[in-house]
């Protein structure tokens, strides 16, 4: 299937225009929920050596100084202070497997962790496509309305001019004056939803839309249904994620198993006490020495005999919670499936809605015309006239919203189908986010001080943007 191409989504704009390009790349890069996804993937990261550090040597260090501040009578060698250091290194040589598997579950999540990113980017660019429509449908029924108002106000002052020479009636005035009325409410609501719409677009990102240039057409779209659905089910990430999840549900119960095995470790320990010189020994004791070392290497071998039945409950818990990420694998199939198939549905209807607007504006026109001729000849009333305008209005204002959720439905049903990320996108001045690179990073980390940067903010604050209006950049839409 192919993906979105650049050369699909660039527009020829004239500059300071937004395309819808240009406005994923900005939610790319800026958008909160999707850094946030980053970083939370990174966490995910750190699993593995996380896990594997309990398989690796580890060493320490400990001191421990006395003051003997109290000392009890008949003694007769007397220390003051001792300092001990003891240094201790253990290698473990065999865990049942625990730390094996625990390391394959660390490592099948991040894989689960690198699907859900995948998901999340194409579910922010859904929301920034949706957004971007919104503003695109709600500027042009601004449009339309704001037309309507200055149409039904000519027609009022005609018929208070036709009402004085006694060619029309008080009711015909009546009519046209709650006909602007209703046009003036209907133009308020419009201007409140297209400031709403501005708002979500800059939610999602991050700067007011400024002269939104029309979306060019989707390519990669499914021939049928059942093509949107075989594509979906091999790349869509929510239920590539699900099956990471179970696999690594299956190491969880391996890792769980071997809390019944038994376990093998060397070890090695230095010790060295220190009386600084101090000791105090009565006459015909002999002298204690300043210093001692001792040191001793050894293995360690550990067999549970009996845990109070705890291994068998991490177990039957492993292995329910597997049971459960089974499930969730067919719960996250159906769920794609009937968003699939809902989408292409919905894009089918939509396309159909937009074909029966454009037969409605260009009958409704004509008909338009027709009243307005036969009113000026007394065989049509105003409300006639009022209707035939109104009905025209409507029906462009059915284009404008089933072109958005035509365009609206398309991206969802290939970001359903797995085909609606950044790397699908191919979006100008963007450097793509590469997950496994800090996954590498993470895997190849032993050290105990290493780390990374203090955080700094990706996305952008929109606290300053100023409030929207109902200012219209641009024509609206036929």
């Amino acid at each position: 299937m192919a993906g979105l191409a650049v050369s699909a989504l660039a527009l020829a704009a004239p500059v300071a225009a937004e395309t819808l390009a240009g406005a994923l790349a900005k939610a790319y890069r800026t958008n909160p929920t999707l850094n946030a996804a980053r970083a939370n993937q990174m966490a995910t990261d750190e699993n593995v050596p996380i896990q594997r550090a309990a398989g690796l040597p580890s060493a320490e260090l400990n001191t421990t100084f006395n003051e003997n501040v109290l000392i009890p009578p008949g003694q007769f060698i007397v220390i003051p202070r001792t300092a001990n250091t003891q240094a201790q290194i253990n290698v473990p040589f065999y865990n049942g497997g625990a730390i094996r598997n625990a390391v394959r579950a660390a490592n099948g999540r991040i894989a689960a962790g690198e699907e859900q990113l995948r998901g999340t980017e194409s579910s922010v660019f859904s929301q920034v496509v949706a957004a971007y429509n919104d503003v695109l449908r709600d500027m042009a029924i601004v449009e339309f309305n704001r037309a309507n108002v200055n149409n039904l106000d000519v027609n009022l002052r005609a018929s208070r001019d036709r009402f004085e020479v006694g060619d029309v009636t008080r009711t015909d005035v009546a009519q046209s004056e709650a006909r602007l009325a209703q046009a003036n409410a209907d133009l308020r609501t419009a201007e409140s939803n297209l400031i709403g719409s501005k708002e979500r677009y800059i939610q999602q990102v991050g700067e007011a839309p400024e002269a939104l240039t029309p979306p060019p057409p989707l390519p990669g779209l499914p021939a049928s249904v059942d093509e949107a659905v075989e594509v979906a089910v091999k790349d869509n990430p929510d239920i590539a994620a699900a099956l990471k999840n179970l696999e690594a549900s299956g190491y969880d119960v391996k890792a769980a198993r071997a809390g019944r095995l038994p376990t093998l470790s060397g070890f090695g320990r230095l010790n060295r006490n220190d009386n600084f010189g101090g000791a105090i020994v009565p006459p015909g004791f002999p002298a204690q020495p300043s210093q001692q070392t001792s040191g001793v290497i050894g293995l360690q071998a550990r067999l549970p005999l009996y845990q109070g039945g705890l291994p068998a409950a991490q177990i039957r818990q492993a292995q329910a919670r597997q049971g459960a990420a089974l499930e969730n694998h067919v719960i996250t199939e159906r769920l794609v499936i009937q968003q699939v198939r809902s989408g292409f549905a919905s894009w089918k209807a939509s396309q159909d809605v937009i074909k029966s607007a454009e037969a409605a504006i260009s009958a409704n026109s004509l008909s338009l015309e027709g009243v307005r001729a036969e009113n000026s000849v007394g065989n049509r009333t105003i409300i006639e006239v009022l209707n035939a305008e109104q009905e025209l209005i409507n029906s462009r204002v059915q284009l404008a919203t089933a072109r958005r959720n035509a365009y609206v439905a398309a991206f969802a049903l290939i970001a359903a189908m797995g085909n609606a990320e950044a790397r699908d996108l191919s979006l100008d001045g963007v450097t793509l986010y590469d997950p496994k690179a800090n996954a590498r990073r993470a895997r190849g980390s032993y050290f105990d001080w290493s780390g990374r940067e203090a955080p700094v903010l990706q996305s952008t604050r929109t606290v300053t943007t100023p409030a929207q209006d109902a200012s219209v950049q641009g024509p609206p839409q036929p």
